[in-house]
């Protein structure tokens, strides 16, 4: 599906572009890969990384703000996964037209230039923070997901489809809790900080996350978001896994934050169907020939809703001190 490929990747130098651009040297042959960033010491550290790769990596200076500069970073790429955003709650609260720029109008802009050039298929990052939105990063994410999913309806006779990847926070990904009740017990801590002692979360991993864009690079025909099966923990057992001798306080839930994370709403129940790793909401409004929902799955039952809290794979305490020896955390 890769080989021979080149894939450009927004935001290339985060978390999730690292992981993705490992794992397809490493299983796959592709042309190239372009990392399209805004920083360039990330990109300098990224390449150190990589060495050995040169023939295969290229870094492209560059802001999805910029749609000239997306248009020529496009010229002979096949395939792009959108993953540039501003993310952070807080940073997204309080600069509000910084993150409309860069995750409504950015968003925008990878459509039009891959509208205007050859590229075959488009992948965005999406996260549970669109579904519901209570927060201005959520709701940035949810119009960019409506811009990728109606997308589709201008390729016209054009060769080419967008989907979307949703997913919660990785973890130990940054600003994730894993570093932060790691860094509270490095620093000193004597407990552990609990919003909520009825809170969930979902478990990923960032490979699990990289398996599934590429799921959707191989199987979408335009407007899907898939969703992996991923089972669910209790934060309160999170912090028993990681620091058992440790008091928990309930500190009051912050701005923004929700008790669980919602990948499928009820009103998404009407064209989700369910397959044996995933699910797949398909658009409710199709476009043309091509967007066709693989029937090889079974449509969930009206009212169904995938969260954290109503899932029915659970981590215990042990699942998860296992799961905790891959994630790395700064010494």
């Amino acid at each position: 599906m890769l080989n021979n490929k080149t894939i450009l990747i927004t935001g290339g130098t985060g978390s999730f572009g690292n992981c993705f651009t490992r794992y397809v040297l490493e299983h796959y042959e592709p042309k190239k890969i372009i990392i399209y960033s805004r920083d360039e010491f990330k990109q300098l550290l990224m390449a150190n990384k990589f060495k050995g790769y040169e023939d295969k990596l290229r870094f492209f200076i560059g802001d999805v703000r910029d749609k000239e500069r997306l248009k020529r970073a496009l010229e002979g790429v096949d395939y792009v996964v959108h993953a540039a955003a501003l993310k952070q709650v807080p940073a997204c609260e309080y600069n509000p037209n910084e993150a409309i720029k860069t995750n409504i109008h950015g968003a925008q802009n990878v459509i039009d230039a891959a509208l205007d050039s050859d590229v075959k298929k488009v992948v965005a990052l999406s996260t549970d923070k669109a579904v519901n939105p209570v927060n201005l990063y959520g709701g940035t994410k949810l119009v960019s997901d409506k811009l990728f999913v109606a997308a589709n309806a201008y390729a016209g006779t054009k060769d080419i489809n967008f989907s979307i990847v949703r997913y919660g926070n990785v973890a130990g990904s940054r600003g994730s809790v894993i570093p932060l009740f790691h860094n509270i017990v490095k620093s000193g801590g004597t407990e552990l900080p609990i919003t909520d002692y009825r809170m969930t979360r979902f478990w990923i991993s960032l490979t699990q996350g990289v398996e599934l864009v590429i799921k959707a690079l191989e199987e979408a025909t335009g407007g899907e978001t898939f969703i992996s099966k991923i089972p669910s923990f209790k934060i309160t057992d999170l912090a028993k896994a990681m620091y058992p001798d440790y008091p928990m306080k309930e500190v009051g839930i912050r701005p923004g934050e929700k008790l669980h994370e919602i990948m499928v709403t009820t009103e998404d129940s009407f064209t989700t169907y369910e397959y044996e790793k995933h699910f797949i909401v398909y658009p409710q409004v199709v476009w043309n020939n091509k967007q066709k929902p693989d029937l090889s799955g079974k449509r969930v039952p009206e009212g169904f809703s995938y969260s954290s809290d109503n899932n029915t794979e659970w981590l215990s305490v042990d699942d998860i001190k296992e799961l905790l020896k891959s994630v790395e955390l700064e010494k």
